[in-house]
């Protein structure tokens, strides 16, 4: 029998098991549920085919503003127009949350590029200062030996 999904496009099974299996327990906290196998294989395929309407529905979205990169708006606006707006209130919320995460870590990152950046300036002075001092050192000999007042 012939794979019809190439393993490329295949949703990791352990991650697809998991987020199956923590969704029942929270439904029904009573007892552990099993899972077939071929339940799963339904799962990970419905989670693909999902994957692949909502991206092809973004990315039509993007397209239309004339942009080549997706962004979180635009699968917001995709969750919309695919009407399933029970998925749109926890999709905002993460998606809220991951930038607010972010925001942290670019405002880090880029400290740490000023902070380099300022470190570079103040060596490239320093050698500049360094390079000038001796030049001037050269030039305070070169003075010195045609005066005569130099040691030779």
């Amino acid at each position: 029998m012939e794979k019809a999904v190439s393993e490329a496009e295949e949703l990791p099974r352990a991650i697809v098991r998991r987020v199956v299996k923590d969704k029942l327990n929270q439904c029904s906290p009573d007892g552990d549920i099993n899972v077939h196998k071929d339940a799963l294989l339904a799962f990970s395929e419905s989670a693909r085919i999902f994957i692949h309407y909502l991206s092809a529905t973004a990315n039509d979205i993007c397209k239309e503003s004339k942009r080549q990169t997706i962004s979180g708006d635009d699968v917001l606006k995709a969750v919309e127009e695919i009407e399933f707006p029970e998925v749109l209130k926890p999709l905002k919320a993460s998606l809220s949350e991951f930038r607010k995460k972010n925001a942290g870590k670019k405002a880090g990152a880029s400290k740490v590029k000023e902070v380099k950046k300022k470190r570079k300036v103040e060596e490239e002075l320093s050698r500049e200062t360094e390079a000038s001092e001796s030049k001037q050192d050269e030039e305070d000999e070169d003075n010195e030996d045609e005066d005569g007042t130099g040691d030779d």
